[in-house]
């Protein structure tokens, strides 16, 4: 009971990042049932089940805000169900022992990833263009499906990350869109798992209890994602995932106790700077909005 009501807690802040940010939920839970023992597939699939609830749950949310464009969804879900359906299955076959640090590997360079987009990308102000292309948003989908089934998480590092890159879209409807296309990438993904491993394989109480968790997140977080400071939160999740994962590929590589305490310390350091550092960026920020602000009313 009290796993359950852990990964309950684990699915509302997942969600509330993700809803936020518009990626690291199922890294989150996915880094997290991981680090608890539970074999690379069984864990995906958990997190998947309980993505079908909360991306439902969010993207309708999002959508009551005006943050979803939804020629942009209609475009990624075909491709996204057809890369998370084939990821699956590709999981599933592979030895739980021998796919523990890949998968994990996957999850550290997507926390990487995440770490890189909100530290060093973070200040620069989009400009917004035309609206994504179909030709664009079609491999995007398939890499972004594939990813997220396998790793457990991707569908948001590789979508929110290369619509916000690419300037065609505002954040709030990158953020919203990305949300909103998960649902149907969760359930090619959630196919492909019940189809390989069958009802016995999955984790169901797991699901249950981030399902619980993101549900309650969902419409908060897609009301926050105008409010929080996206630089910091992405930061922080994105350090956690490091730090979570690279536990499991020191040990897969025969690395003793204190060599594990070792990299964790140096790590949770680098983390707590660039938390810090992303502080200080998101306050810079705000000061030069203000005085611009200022200056504009004088001029005025």
């Amino acid at each position: 009971m009290r796993k359950l009501i852990v990964l309950g807690f684990v699915g509302l802040l997942a969600q509330l990042i993700d809803g936020s940010l518009g990626m690291a939920y199922g890294v989150t839970s996915s880094t997290l049932l991981l680090a608890a023992g539970v074999a690379p597939a069984a864990a995906s699939a958990a997190v998947h089940f309980s993505e079908i609830g909360t991306s439902l749950v969010s993207g309708f949310a999002h959508h009551k805000l005006g943050n979803v464009d939804w020629r942009t969804v209609s475009i990624l879900a075909i491709p996204g169900f057809a890369g998370a359906f084939a990821g699956a299955t590709f999981l599933v076959s592979l030895d739980g022992d021998t796919a523990k640090p890949w998968v994990a590997g996957i999850l550290l360079g997507l926390g990487i990833y995440v770490i890189w987009r909100f530290l060093v990308l973070g200040g620069r102000r989009p400009t917004f263009k035309s609206r994504p292309s179909a030709k664009m948003l079609a491999p995007m989908g398939v890499i972004g499906g594939a990813l997220d089934a396998i790793g457990g998480g991707g569908w948001g590092p590789v979508g929110t990350t290369t619509l916000l890159s690419s300037g065609r879209l505002e954040p709030r409807k990158v953020i919203g869109s990305i949300d909103t296309s998960e649902f149907v990438v969760a359930v090619g993904g959630s196919l492909g798992f019940i189809l390989a491993l069958g009802s016995q394989g999955i984790e169901w109480s797991y699901a249950a209890a981030l399902l619980a968790g993101g549900v309650i997140a969902a419409p908060i977080a897609a009301w926050l994602v105008k409010k929080l400071a996206a630089r910091v939160l992405g930061v922080g999740a994105g350090g956690l995932i490091v730090l979570t994962n690279s536990k499991t590929i020191v040990e897969a590589v025969g690395g003793s106790d204190a060599v594990v305490i070792a990299v964790a310390a140096v790590l949770g350091v680098l983390w707590i700077a660039g938390i810090t550092w992303a502080v200080r960026q998101e306050r810079r920020s705000r000061m030069v909005e203000a005085e611009d602000g200022d200056e504009d009313l004088v001029l005025a």
